[in-house]
Order: structure tokens, then C-alpha cells, then sequence
């Protein structure tokens, strides 16, 4: 399956990645009336740590046996077997959050003013190549099957 991949030896922390998702996510056709809509602002799925000069992007990487799922005790995590791709159904979200404990990346954000998963990449639904990926200036993600 393909997934992401960060290469921080390229990554210069301009924070595009995370501002395209939010445009994918917002139901937005620009990124001026995306960010107009301050009420339905999305988080986005994917953030930029930086520690120094050294920074990456983070993000959910869909994994096989993706823990998040096993430790979700309402089911609002699921995989799905076609498509590979770890979902997060906010209905049925109870806010205990085992998920943002079990993920081995962190890549799961909470909100919590709501108690709940607020953000968690879907890979923009596999049209293509996901918008971060896409509108990287330095190449710093990627979008391949490294097969494991």
C-alpha cells in the first residue's frame, strides 16, 4: 500500500502541507475563502514538528495492523481491507482516547474542548496524490510503497 512518507532531510518547515489540508478538508475552492470560514476551519490532518533546524511533517501512516484500531473501544476506528486506509468516524467517537495512546507516531490529534478525535489523515480519500504530498515545495513528502 502506498503511504506517505516524511524525508526531513528536505523539509523546510513551511507548514504548506498542513495549510493544503486544510484547504482539502474545508469544502473550500481557495484558500482565501477556506480561511474566511473561520467557523468551519478544519484542523489540519498532518503537522510539522520542528526541533531546531530539524523539522517533518506527521502524519497517520495507515498502519497494517494500525493499533489505534485494536485499542478503539467504540469502533470509530476502522481499517478498511480494499483500500488500506484507517478511518475515523467521529459520530461514533466516546473520547477515551486509547487511540491517541496506541498510535506508535502520535499522528492522531484531540480536541479538547469536544473530548474527541478531531483530526486524523485520510489520505484525502485516495484521489490522487494527497495535497500535501502535492504541494511540497522541497519534495520533502512523498507518496510511495516502500512495501512494508
Amino acid at each position: 500500500m502506498k503511504r506517505i512518507y516524511a524525508k526531513e532531510e528536505y523539509c523546510i518547515g513551511c507548514r504548506l502541507c498542513e495549510i493544503y489540508c486544510i484547504l482539502k478538508h474545508s469544502g473550500h475552492q481557495t484558500l482565501v475563502k477556506a480561511f474566511r470560514d473561520e467557523e468551519n476551519l478544519p484542523e489540519p490532518a498532518v503537522l510539522v514538528e520542528e526541533e531546531g533546524a530539524i523539522s517533518f511533517a506527521l502524519q497517520c501512516r495507515h498502519c497494517e495492523d494500525a493499533p489505534c484500531v485494536a485499542a478503539c473501544i467504540a469502533g470509530a476506528m476502522t481499517r478498511d481491507p480494499e483500500t488500506g486506509i484507517v478511518h475515523h468516524d467521529q459520530d461514533k467517537c466516546v473520547g477515551c482516547w486509547s487511540c491517541v495512546m496506541m498510535c506508535p507516531f502520535g499522528a492522531i490529534q484531540i480536541d479538547l474542548e469536544q473530548g474527541k478525535v478531531v483530526s486524523k489523515c485520510d489520505l484525502c480519500g485516495l484521489e490522487g496524490t494527497p495535497e500535501c504530498v502535492a504541494h511540497c515545495p522541497n519534495e520533502a513528502l512523498v507518496y510511495e510503497d516502500h512495501g512494508d
